[in-house]
């Protein structure tokens, strides 16, 4: 009897041992190792199956998708701790602070870019609370709308690309969606990878986006005191005329276009996700470097122009030239490449040193090693827990379960769906994806899901998983930094039209699956 339910027992365990607090990467591995051990006991485990394990570190390592996590953390602690994120906030309320909603509506828009641009939403919740919060408090805002708003706002980052939660979800569906196609013999099935996902997500990310300005906007409207325009003078968003100028140019259009260049690359097919990471980092950097020495832009500007011309001349001209005779034309293209990579070079260089003299790099180096350890920890012990868990035959009762459910796929997702929603009031949503979908994922794959659409589902459900009490994170970033008059009671009320909102934006995207696939069926078939 026993032999029967230990791959469930390994689950249980597993997820209670967590929630008592133990650290999640050691958890999955000792876990596993010690159901492994009683699976060898019991005869209904090979314990040399673990000698898989070492194939998959080495996978993992080699992986160059997964590179693209740490370089899309470091670009946002980048943006986050050079300040360039609080500008961009700033300009966008002070842009709208007459609108009535405006500066909830300006939190949207700028959770949205700030999503877009650094995909880490504690850092958005936090700058966000620090800044809007109280402009927002003293200028009449209820209180419940104004912390609602900065909380679902700074969860954009899950959904929105480039996200950290779609390059790792993207990384276990291609290996889930691989398993799925050779268990059913289809050697010529959808593949699935991470642009994909940053594709699919984009239509579903931004219909959030716009779920919650209607939300906002029709609150203004009924509820007038609730959302009111800033017309009376306040300091913190008051600006002459000369300044709206440099707020455009500074606080929007350089964020804006590092968003263009990051996100576009990957969507046109000229960079895969790694590639448009590191372009992302280097491109938060020069924009740091800009904030801090304003003096210097025009060499840090001639950097910019230089890697867009040399865009431009890598479009009419083969660059990659394995000859030794070149045509008079040829040859004075190459001299002017090599003008444009030294201006590069050392608007990079230049920007790097200033970041770092300011002491902002090595704080952004040490949070993003920290982050990223911590992330492929869990990875790793995850793989060990996925190996055991499928050596007990639990990939077989997942699969006899999720089958045996009324409905065919349509059930398999609603309770799938409904797993994750409720794991996501009490677990983070990297353990939610490294513990149950490469469980679930290969199953529903073979019963008929979109992959692409699976990831988008999972990616929006996971954003909930941020905002519903008791331990929602984006719930405790914003306590933390809220002002004391501010309950913690108000918060908890404040986010929830905005859970119910996402809720609604996760069943239109299961009732109409074109709003993940179409996008990029489109760019990528």
């Amino acid at each position: 009897m026993i032999n029967e339910y230990l791959e469930i027992g390994l689950f249980l365990t597993a997820f209670g041992l967590i929630l008592l607090g133990y650290p999640v990467a050691f958890t999955l591995a000792g876990v596993a190792l010690a159901f492994a051990v009683i699976g060898e006991m019991l005869g209904v485990f090979q314990i040399r199956q673990l000698n898989f394990l070492p194939q998959r570190m080495f996978a993992i390592m080699s992986n160059e998708v997964l590179t693209a996590a740490p370089l899309f953390i470091f670009m946002g602690i980048m943006l986050e701790r050079s300040k360039v994120a609080e500008d961009l906030l700033m300009s966008m309320a002070k842009l709208f602070r007459s609108v009535r909603g405006g500066l909830a509506l300006s939190v949207v828009v700028v959770g949205m870019l700030m999503a877009a641009a650094t995909g880490i939403v504690g850092a958005t919740v936090v700058t966000m609370g620090l800044i809007a919060l109280p402009v927002m408090l003293r200028n009449g805002y209820d209180t419940r709308l104004a912390t609602g708003t900065i909380c679902a706002s700074g969860t954009l980052g899950q959904v929105i690309p480039p996200s950290i939660v779609l390059v790792f979800l993207g990384d276990i569906l291609t290996y889930a969606n691989q398993q799925a196609n050779l268990a059913s013999g289809n050697f010529a099935g959808k593949s699935v990878g991470v642009g994909d996902l940053f594709a699919g997500s984009l239509l579903p990310g931004l219909l959030l986006v716009g779920l919650y300005l209607a939300y906002i906007a029709t609150v203004a409207w009924l509820r007038p005191h609730h959302a009111p325009a800033v017309l009376r003078p306040d300091r913190e968003l008051e600006m002459n005329p000369g300044e709206k100028m440099r707020l455009v140019v500074n606080g929007l259009l350089a964020p804006a276009a590092l968003i263009i260049a990051v996100l576009g690359s990957i969507l046109a097919g000229i960079a895969t996700p790694t590639e448009a990471a590191a372009v992302g980092a280097i491109g938060a950097t020069v924009l740091a470097g800009l904030r801090a020495r304003p003096d210097l832009s025009w060499i840090l500007l001639a950097g910019v122009f230089g890697a867009i011309g040399l865009l431009f001349i890598n479009g009419s001209f083969d660059l990659l030239m394995m000859r030794d005779d070149f045509s008079p034309l040829e040859q004075k293209v190459l001299w002017v490449s090599y003008v444009l990579v030294a201006l590069v070079a050392l608007s990079v260089f230049l920007s790097v040193w200033l970041v770092y003299v300011q002491g902002i790099l090595t704080n952004v180096v040490h949070s993003t090693t920290r982050i990223s350890g911590m992330i492929f920890a869990i990875l790793v012990g995850a793989s060990l827990f996925a190996l055991t868990f499928r050596g007990l035959g639990g990939e077989e009762t997942v699969h006899h379960f999720l089958e045996s459910l009324p409905g065919g796929l349509t059930g398999a997702m609603i309770f799938v769906m409904l797993l994750m929603f409720v794991m996501g009031f009490f677990l983070d949503f990297l353990e939610i994806i490294f513990i149950l979908v490469p469980i679930v994922g290969p199953v529903l794959i073979t019963m008929g899901a979109d992959p692409v659409w699976l990831g988008v589902m999972i990616g929006v459900n996971l954003q909930t998983s941020f905002l519903t009490p008791p331990f929602g994170f984006a719930l405790f970033f914003l306590r933390g930094v809220a002002p004391k008059e501010v309950k913690t009671q108000e918060i908890y009320k404040g986010v929830l039209p905005f859970i119910g909102l996402q809720l609604v934006g996760l069943t239109l995207v299961a009732i109409f699956p074109e709003l993940a696939t179409w996008l990029p069926d489109y760019l990528f078939r």
